[in-house]
This record gives structure tokens, C-alpha cells and sequence, in this order.
């Protein structure tokens, strides 16, 4: 897949854990960990409107294109 997740690195960044971020954002840490593992074929707005959010950063932070 050409978009690839980057949310680990500003999880990291922001010292928070995965289950800290989904129980503030209100998802599974099952569904987080398929987002982050990049296995995930969609992410709604709603979603990704909360975590950056909690994160306080642009989707642009988690999210990027690369070519194959």
C-alpha cells in the first residue's frame, strides 16, 4: 500500500500509549492496532479527527504517500 501510518512515531513523540489514545478517543486497541500496523483499508474522518485531536497534530503527521 502507498499510504503508510505513522502514528507510532508521534505516539512516541507524545509519550502516549496506544491503549491511552484509544480509550481517549473512544476505539478498541484492537481497531488502533490495526491502523498502526498499517493493515487497515479505511479510516473514517470522525476517526482520524480524533486523533489528531488527542494528538494534537495534522493528519499529514500520521498519514504519508510513497510510491511502490
Amino acid at each position: 500500500m502507498a499510504i503508510i501510518v505513522t502514528l507510532d512515531v508521534v505516539l512516541a513523540k507524545r509519550k502516549m500509549k496506544s491503549k491511552d489514545l484509544a480509550k481517549k478517543i473512544g476505539i478498541t486497541t484492537a481497531n488502533l492496532s490495526i491502523l498502526k500496523s498499517g493493515k487497515a483499508k479505511a479510516i473514517r474522518f470522525t476517526t482520524l479527527e480524533a486523533i489528531c485531536k488527542a494528538l494534537n497534530c495534522q493528519p499529514s503527521d500520521i498519514l504519508e504517500y510513497r510510491e511502490h
